[in-house]
């Protein structure tokens, strides 16, 4: 009865994120079309910057260097509006078919990578990674939205290929939050397509997908860890010569 109440509840809060990250979204729609966002949200946030594909609103005069370690919550995963229905009209292959069970797995493989990238490269920014508050504890509360994987592996697929020129699509809204106080910090919005080191077609498969995915989630991590703490990448000291005082 407890696991049915948790299951319960990280749903609700899953369906929330996924809500708040759609109404942000409107947001960025108007920025695309090159209409003016709202220059400040419901929560105060004022508009930090706004370009095509990106929004950022912050508090006003908050120090995001005074924040050295970090909290990452689950991320929610959404894929894009009727993706799989697309999909599966769009392949005439039956094997190559989205389930959704494969929905299912492609949505927890790609919260699994956005912990497992973004947790190795804010330490790799020299910020630790906790998970309990503290006054220099920043908390990521992260979504990926409108997800597109151009050419997802079934359990069912067979030795068919697929070539792509990219492995797809994401969106990463992001709120950050004071870990003690819980007042909100920011929040972002930014769209990209996961792309891989070679512009041209290249062979896709659910590790290349996955490699695509971590390589832009990476980018994101190391963009926001940059504004985080007064240390950024650790750098070993170079060594002193013999002789040197």
């Amino acid at each position: 009865m407890i696991g049915k109440h948790m299951k319960i509840r990280s749903f609700l809060q899953g369906a929330t994120m996924v809500l708040a990250a759609t109404l942000f979204l409107s947001s960025a729609a108007m920025a695309a079309k090159k209409e003016e966002p709202p220059q400040t949200t419901i929560d105060g946030l004022s508009l930090a910057k706004n370009t095509k594909h990106r929004l950022v609103y912050v508090a006003d005069d908050v120090e995001f260097q005074s924040y050295t370690k970090v909290m990452i919550v689950d991320c929610t995963v959404a894929m894009a509006k009727n993706w799989q229905r697309d999909y599966n009209r769009s392949s005439r292959d039956l094997s190559r078919k989205i389930s959704d069970k494969d929905v299912t797995r492609i949505k927890e493989t790609v919260a699994t990578e956005f912990k497992k990238v973004f947790t190795q490269t804010m330490i790799d920014n020299g910020l630790e990674v906790v998970t309990e508050p503290a006054s220099d504890v920043i908390v990521l509360r992260p979504a990926i939205i409108n997800l597109v994987v151009n050419a997802p592996d079934t359990q069912s697929a067979g030795i068919s290929h697929t070539y792509v020129a990219n492995a797809g699509q994401m969106t990463l809204y992001l709120e950050l939050y004071d870990s003690v106080s819980g007042t909100i910090l920011g929040k972002l919005m930014d769209a990209r397509n996961t792309r891989r080191a070679a512009p041209s077609m290249s062979y896709s498969n659910r590790v290349t997908n996955i490699s695509a995915a971590d390589q832009l989630l990476k980018s994101w991590a190391n963009e926001l860890a940059s504004h985080f703490g007064s240390v950024t990448k650790i750098e070993e000291a170079p060594a002193e010569e013999e002789g040197s005082e």
